[in-house]
């Protein structure tokens, strides 16, 4: 016995004398009658019983990620209960994303994958910008002369050479940007479906799972490019027609406000006819290259998963195009003013001009590597969120990643996964039969026939 309310036995030290009941004792029980941690459980107590402070034995903690249940404790009170959390085995979670899952997103697939998004972005934008900084190196070098010496008779056909060179070579780039750009689409979305999963690919692996849809990628933006300047060349040519009529030679006043509030109208309509075309558009080069279709049925498709949502792709759109614009200028702004100053200021000298082109093109290659894989990798993902929204594809990425968890690595198969044919409820199989995903109905996990495949691997 010890004098006072001292420490007993049954009572660690600093513990206060008197305890409330013990959880599931009887109410009114007076004195110490908690027992000391490592004890038995009190009289009168449910030895498994948890406390009422103790989460769900079988919720993990809220910040546990996938792999592993997706069911998040409850809350609410003791009572409660809160939705699960979609998995996330890669760089999305597999439910319908917001804009910030998307832009979040395509971060996680640039660092995941530096080499395939980063490095093969700088290659494209290194080969293809250089035509264009040799030009603009040569026209600011003969600016250079002509700022030297404005009066000489000598340097006034310099600027016209320097401007054929920088129009040479922009045209020169924007064909070598054509092709570059349209190989790199390819890759990049290959890259992309399987970063959804959690996987990893080489360039040369997504570079022969994309090759056979470059003709296909080529022919999508050659028409997308025709559908959205046919309203210009339409304008053209009935200027061509008025011009050899001569309908412009009397032209008097309010001839020519006529002609400006018409030219005004056309304007809007076409901003209108411009944005409505390239927003239900978009989604057709993914469609390309990982659904393997054609032109105009991978037209046909992103008009389809668009329908119904058009303003909320178009704003996304919009908000991708500004941010890499203001990415691109922030990071070119250093070489770009450098190697103009360089180049305005060397005299036309050949070591001058060739410091300042590898200035511009430096400039031309940063900030394109990081807008190429930015700008394919929202539109990428746009398509996924689409299809889940309209095609309630979550549940079928949910029940291949809950496969590949199983198994514990990711098969190449995967890649099969976006055929349209496997989106929920689209009736008999009917992708393609090759992979670990053979010859399973292309259901998701709560699809009318079951689960394509249950957690020991694809079934029979």
């Amino acid at each position: 016995m010890t004098d006072g309310p001292g420490s007993t036995p049954d009572m660690p030290s600093g513990w206060a004398a008197e305890q409330p009941p013990p959880y599931g004792g009887a109410a009114g029980t007076s004195g110490p009658s908690w027992a000391s941690p490592g004890a038995g459980a009190p009289q009168g107590a449910n030895p498994s019983a948890p406390h009422p402070s103790a989460p769900h034995p079988s919720a993990p903690h809220p910040g546990t990620p996938y792999p592993g249940t997706p069911y998040a404790p409850y809350a609410g009170g003791q009572y409660g209960y809160r939705a699960p959390d979609a998995p996330r085995p890669g760089i999305i979670p597999l439910r319908p994303l917001t804009l910030g899952d998307i832009l979040d997103g395509t971060i996680k697939l640039i660092r995941s994958n530096p080499r395939a998004t980063l490095g093969l972005s700088a290659i494209v934008a290194a080969v293809t910008g250089i035509p264009a900084a040799i030009g603009q190196a040569i026209s600011l070098g003969s600016l250079g002369d002509l700022i030297a010496d404005p009066y000489s008779t000598d340097t006034v056909n310099v600027p016209i050479a320097g401007l054929a060179a920088q129009y040479i070579g922009a045209i020169l780039s924007y064909v070598m940007t054509f092709v570059g750009t349209t190989v790199l689409t390819g890759v990049l979305t290959r890259v992309l479906g399987r970063a959804v999963f959690g996987g990893r690919i080489t360039v040369g692996e997504a570079w022969r799972l994309a090759r056979s849809r470059v003709p296909a990628l080529f022919g999508l933006v050659l028409l997308q490019a025709l559908i959205l300047l046919l309203p210009l060349l339409a304008l053209a040519a009935v200027f061509v027609v008025l011009a050899a009529a001569g309908a412009f030679d009397s032209m008097g006043a309010a001839t020519a406000g006529i002609g400006a509030l018409f030219g005004l109208l056309f304007l809007l309509a076409y901003i209108s006819y411009l944005l409505f075309f390239y927003t239900r558009l978009s989604l057709s080069a993914p469609a390309v290259v990982l659904e393997g279709r054609g032109v105009t049925d991978a037209m046909t498709r992103s008009w389809r998963l668009v329908k119904g949502d058009s303003w909320r792709v178009l704003g996304i759109l919009l908000l991708t195009a500004i941010l890499a614009a203001i990415i691109s200028n922030v990071l070119a702004i250093p070489f770009t003013f450098g190697g103009s100053l360089l180049g305005m200021l060397n005299s036309g000298t050949a070591a001058g001009t060739v410091i300042a082109a590898l200035l511009l093109a430096v400039g031309q290659v940063i900030a394109s590597m990081i807008t190429y894989p930015f700008q394919a990798g929202v539109t990428g993902l746009l398509y996924a969120d689409r299809r889940m929204r309209a095609e309630a594809f979550d549940l079928v990425l949910q029940t291949a990643a809950a496969q590949n968890q199983s198994q514990g690595w990711i098969h190449a198969g995967v890649d099969d996964l976006w055929h349209p044919s496997y989106a929920a409820g689209t009736g008999a199989a009917s992708g393609p039969q090759s992979g670990p995903y053979q010859g399973t109905p292309p259901y998701g996990p709560y699809g009318a026939s079951g689960p394509p495949y249950g957690p020991y691997g694809p079934q029979a």
